[in-house]
């Protein structure tokens, strides 16, 4: 195995899960980016990392694109003797805006760009599943990786994803604290009634039309009767400014795990609460790209 000369640059997006009713399987890949440069050196591992996240990461071998990228190596033939790593980060931690698929997906296709050929050792395919297996489910990294609108499954242990177009402008507020997933996911029961379950089929079906094609439909589309309630105490103003948005006919959701606000919008920017910040984007269409001198 070859590992290339000088430094390698990748761009990888923040990402929005669930979307309202498509818990643990729809995702949205945003235009607001993680840049990684990282490259091989003789020895030792150095660690830089500005933005978001700067004095609450590790500067070690347990820096999450650091363990991405070692796992990567591992199945593409073995692991250099040393790297230098900088993370320029825009995407917030602890917000459910994907910051931890970010890390993983970019240190995969980084290390994957490290290697000559490394494209062919370790396909799209390959980097996604590995990507799922690192970060436990597959809705962030899926549109991580992909860019646009994706649904990921998982057949038996295999990763699974479709992916869609779709031009939907987007707001989202994000509150001044973090609210961690495991947290988030603690909240939620064993079981959810029946009709819920259902009422969540229905709308989820419904959203992909709404997002690809009607987007009147939105407000009933990104309706959600099994988790977003659930996980309210955890983040009482993002679900105060929820229902809020939701009864003026704004269609808004809770942003993964949270606690960030989503609505599928734009100029309401004068909707947020003192503290918090407010992003207007896009989708991004590309996912995790290799940033080229020439480009």
């Amino acid at each position: 195995m070859t590992f290339v000369d000088g430094p390698v640059t990748v761009r990888v997006p923040a990402s929005s899960a669930n979307l309202g009713p498509g818990f643990d399987a729809l995702g949205l890949a945003l235009t607001l980016h993680d840049t990684l440069t990282a490259q091989v050196v003789d020895e030792g591992l150095d660690v830089h990392v500005t933005g978001e996240g700067k004095d609450g990461v590790p500067l070690d071998e347990t820096h999450l694109v650091v363990e991405a990228m070692h796992a990567a190596f591992d199945l593409l033939g073995g692991r250099p003797s040393g790297l230098r790593l900088t993370c320029t980060n825009q995407i917030p931690h602890g917000r459910g805006l994907g910051s931890s698929a970010a890390a993983i997906v970019g240190g995969i296709v980084l290390a994957r760009a490290l290697v000559e050929g490394g494209e062919l050792l370790l396909d799209d395919a390959a980097a996604y599943q590995l990507a799922v297996d690192l970060e436990g489910h597959p809705d962030n990294v899926a549109a991580a990786l992909f860019g646009g609108l994706t649904i990921a499954w998982i057949d038996g242990a295999a990763a699974e994803v479709e992916r869609l177009e779709t031009g939907v402008e987007v707001t989202v507020f994000v509150p001044p604290a973090a609210v961690s997933t495991a947290k988030a996911r603690g909240l939620l029961p064993e079981s959810v009634p029946h009709a819920d379950a259902a009422r969540n089929a229905g709308r989820a079906a419904l959203l992909i039309s709404a997002l690809t094609g009607a987007p009147h439909r939105l407000i009933s589309a990104t309706e959600d009767w099994i988790h977003q309630g659930y996980r309210s105490e955890a983040m009482p103003e993002s679900y105060k400014l929820l229902r809020k948005l939701r009864v003026e006919g704004i269609p808004a959701i809770i942003s993964g795990a949270g606690p960030t606000v989503l609505v599928f919008a734009r100029g309401v920017a004068d909707r947020a609460p003192a503290g918090w910040t407010v992003h207007e984007l896009q989708v991004d269409a590309g996912g995790a790209e290799i940033v080229r001198d020439d480009a």
